[in-house]
């Protein structure tokens, strides 16, 4: 072979007619597009539609059980807790993608706590008060409601820390515990070799405790609009060609395009942090990681990792540049038990709940882990 013909051949420059060819092409796709939006309504992008009945309420805070879809394998209820960041929602975004959905459907008996929208009347309400009030009552809800003693606890995020904190504080009412994408180690990200990773945990730390408590004092909160700012800073790039290159991939595909419609619905819904439980959540837990140091309080008890005595499985998104994989990982040798998994699934902080992928592993992973262990 000779030399010429080892170089890369250039590509041929476009001529007009194939310039033409696209742009009819983009035209009938964007022509598409603009009948998709004029039929699809608000109403129509529905998402947590999984059944379910309300079965407690307190304050703003609802508990609900989710009725079944599948014989129940007996095992303990499962209680999911979601963050204060975000909403529940994300576990049920769409029937086709909904970790909810795959539970229910393998037999488990299953209910969710919603923290509604925190507003003004919430602004001294504390991790305190969400973890010995709220999650105690969902428990005691849920004991009396099955007849059993304990609970299984499932925890994504932020809600993974409370979980956390109660199988530490109660643990004889848990009978095993699943943590997904939760942060114990807030400084853990220093380890990873890839500076994209924690972006939220330098953001935090490069912040003046004094800076945290004015943003409070102002706002009263922790603006949800202001963390969703954040988080789209964190991949600046995605978040600039999301309304145009990704939208437009989707607007021949009525399947992609609602699916578009979901995440940017879930993404929009992100309620307020109240203000006391957010500084204790960015100034103790962030800032002065007291969670994996044993130096975490609640209601005046320390918060101890070795006193989880329940089975733990750990799942962690393998690129999750939110809550870096290190962060989670930390937990493992920590707690009081030898009965603890790490189940680390491909894809990113929310692509774990609705990534193909992972969808095919999580609700699997999870349920078959609990039934091991009856």
């Amino acid at each position: 072979m000779s030399k010429a013909t080892d170089r890369p051949t250039k590509p041929l420059p476009l001529t007009p007619l194939d310039a033409m060819a696209e742009a009819s092409v983009l035209g009938k796709r964007i022509a598409e597009g603009t009948k998709l939006f004029g039929e699809v309504m608000d109403d129509a992008v529905q998402i947590a539609t999984t059944p379910k009945d309300l079965v407690w309420s307190q304050d703003k805070v609802r508990l609900y059980r989710y009725r079944p879809l599948s014989p129940s394998k007996g095992l303990p209820p499962v209680l999911i807790v979601y963050g204060l960041i975000g909403r529940y929602t994300m576990a049920d975004l769409q029937e086709d993608r909904s970790l909810v959905r795959n539970l229910l459907s393998l037999g488990l008996d299953l209910y969710v706590v919603d923290w509604g929208h925190p507003g003004r009347a919430e602004r001294y309400v504390t991790m305190d008060d969400y973890v010995d009030g709220y999650v105690d009552a969902c428990v005691d809800v849920i004991t009396e409601r099955s007849g059993r003693d304990t609970v299984s606890l499932l925890g994504i995020c932020e809600g993974g820390v409370f979980t956390t904190c109660y199988a530490a504080l109660y643990p004889e009412r848990v009978s095993a515990m699943v943590l997904t994408i939760t942060p114990i180690d807030f400084h853990a990200d220093k380890l990873s070799d890839r500076p994209n990773h924690g972006f939220i945990n330098v953001w935090t730390r490069a912040l003046e405790p004094e800076d945290v408590d004015r943003l409070i004092e102002a706002q009263g909160a922790l603006p949800g609009a202001l963390m969703g700012s954040i988080f789209s800073q964190m991949t600046p790039m995605r978040t600039l060609t999301k309304y145009n290159l990704d939208l437009l991939d989707a607007l021949d595909d009525k399947k992609k395009f609602m699916n578009f419609l979901r995440m940017e619905k879930w993404i929009a819904d992100r309620p307020d942090h109240p203000g006391e439980a957010a500084k204790q959540w960015l100034k103790d837990l962030y800032q002065e990681n007291k969670l994996v140091n044993d130096r975490f309080e609640l209601s005046g008890r320390i918060v101890k990792l070795s006193d989880i005595t329940c089975p733990v499985l750990n799942v962690f998104a393998q690129d999750d540049h939110i809550i870096p994989p290190e962060t989670s990982k930390a937990l493992a040798g920590r707690i009081g038990t030898d009965d603890y998994t790490e189940l680390g699934l491909p894809g990113g902080h929310v692509g774990v709940f609705v990534g193909g992928k992972s969808q095919k592993l999580l609700g699997s992973g999870i349920a078959d882990w609990l039934s091991r262990r009856g």
